[in-house]
């Protein structure tokens, strides 16, 4: 990205770049791209896929890439908070139901597993936790976490997935305006609040240069974007309960938003639950090095590869003059980061956005330490060996971007909690998406332009 006009105009200043896995050039990437579709007449078989519940595109998303990518055809069990949008994906995916291709299924956990053991269903994909992945693959209680030690799946066929985990936020110090720090405090607060925390690429954890003399006027900021983002409601099952676990973890954190929801941690003595639980829901946390400079850029890329759980996405802050500065140090952060997407002044929600860019873990997880999961989805280009997606994005919005020398026309992102248009702009996007126009460019600026 961008592929066309449109991409440039709409995503102004973003870009996404596919890198392939090492020893991997670009003539075996072009001569090998098409995965099953290189021979369409030969079969897969029949894949199961176990839709998310948090995010309603995944479900379809995941179906079509079994479809194109894999060749097979698909029995999609939804997750039953979606269980009412039966009839939306039923018309989403009727060419495909209509000449059977895809059924889909409804029920409970009796159901899913069922159809992921059942002797027809040659692959399963699915998206959720690692918990759940392991109840799946190697059973529940006592007997399950035996097999997983030994390393003895009760599921006698191959599965991949994507699991999520605890996504960091590096912020690399450097010398940031007032409205800096007020819009990239507002871009932590929806990358960790967006659908109340209920997204795999959720960032939990900011991590934070003690010896950075704006700490405190950033961390004020931060406290304020928390607090003042939008409520939502508690939707998710078992929501309640892991934010009471996180506040029983850390009984010193903070408490923001409305009747005190959300949960701050800041600087904990033992990082340890923060960085290795996935919250999913409206925690956040900060944790501070004491490292400046390069040396702080070497020291956040070790703690964010060895201390974090999970390898799904990766924010990195910084100011377009610190970039400059650190030269040479900055590509090797960018280079050293095992993660599935990196996102450079952008969230890492923009990479799952881009259907182009691939979605999913770093490469290299087992079933029996599976983190945030194996293989990828999205992929447009049927990509065969790819390591990550690298998304860019411009570090202020229109029009400051432009009076400091950055060539960006994107105002406030549209998946900003606080922006104001989300919605009327969210509806001309999908207008747009139906029918690319030009003459439909403006109106979506406009409404842009007020969030």
């Amino acid at each position: 990205m961008p592929l066309n006009i449109f991409d440039s105009l709409l995503l102004s200043g973003f870009s996404a770049e596919l890198w392939l896995q090492a020893g991997v050039d670009q003539s075996e990437a072009l001569r090998t791209a098409g995965l099953a579709q290189r021979d369409p007449s030969h079969t897969h078989g029949v894949g199961a896929v176990l839709g998310a519940g948090n995010i309603t595109s995944i479900a379809p998303l995941d179906t079509l890439y079994e479809l194109f990518a894999n060749n097979r055809v698909v029995a999609l069990k939804l997750n039953p908070i979606t269980d009412p949008l039966l009839p939306v994906f039923t018309k989403v995916l009727q060419p495909f139901i209509e000449i059977g291709a895809v059924r889909i299924l409804t029920g409970g956990a009796d159901v899913g597993t069922y159809l992921v053991h059942h002797q027809l269903v040659d692959h399963v994909h699915m998206t959720g936790s690692s918990i759940t992945h392991d109840a799946i693959v190697f059973g529940t209680g006592e007997e399950g976490a035996r097999r997983k030690a030994a390393n003895q799946p009760v599921l006698d066929k191959a599965i991949t997935s994507e699991l999520g985990g605890v996504s960091p936020t590096i912020v690399v110090p450097g010398r940031w305006s007032s409205s800096d720090i007020e819009f990239q405090t507002r871009h932590i607060a929806t990358q960790r609040l967006h659908n109340n925390g209920y997204n795999c690429i959720a960032s939990q954890v900011v991590v934070i240069s003690k010896a950075w003399p704006q700490r405190e006027e950033f961390l004020a900021a931060l406290r304020k974007a928390v607090d003042e983002a939008p409520s939502r409601p508690a939707y998710y099952p078992g929501s309640d309960d892991r934010v009471a676990g996180a506040q029983q973890s850390y009984p010193d954190a903070e408490r923001h938003g409305q009747n005190g929801a959300r949960v701050l941690i800041v600087d904990p003595q033992d990082r340890t639950a923060l960085l290795r639980t996935e919250y999913f829901g409206p925690v956040l946390g900060v944790i501070e090095l004491d490292s400046d400079g390069a040396e702080f850029v070497r020291e956040a890329a070790r703690v964010a590869n060895d201390e974090f759980v999970g390898t799904l996405g990766v924010n990195v802050l910084a100011h377009p003059d610190t970039i400059k500065a650190l030269g040479s140090e900055f590509d090797t952060l960018i280079e050293d980061l095992r993660y599935g997407t990196v996102a450079i002044n952008a969230w890492t929600g923009v990479g799952y956005l881009t259907p182009a860019a691939t979605w999913g873990a770093f490469p290299g997880h087992v079933i029996n330490d599976v983190q945030s999961g194996i293989g990828v989805v999205h992929n447009g280009f049927l990509v065969e060996k790819p390591e990550r997606t690298v998304v860019r994005g411009p570090f202020r919005p229109f029009p400051r971007s432009v009076v400091h020398g950055e060539w960006a026309l994107s105002p406030k992102p549209p998946w900003f909690v606080s922006n104001a248009t989300a919605a009327s702009t969210g509806e001309l996007l999908v207008d747009f998406a139906s029918k690319p126009s030009l003459r439909k460019v403006p109106r979506i600026f406009i409404s842009a332009l007020r969030g």
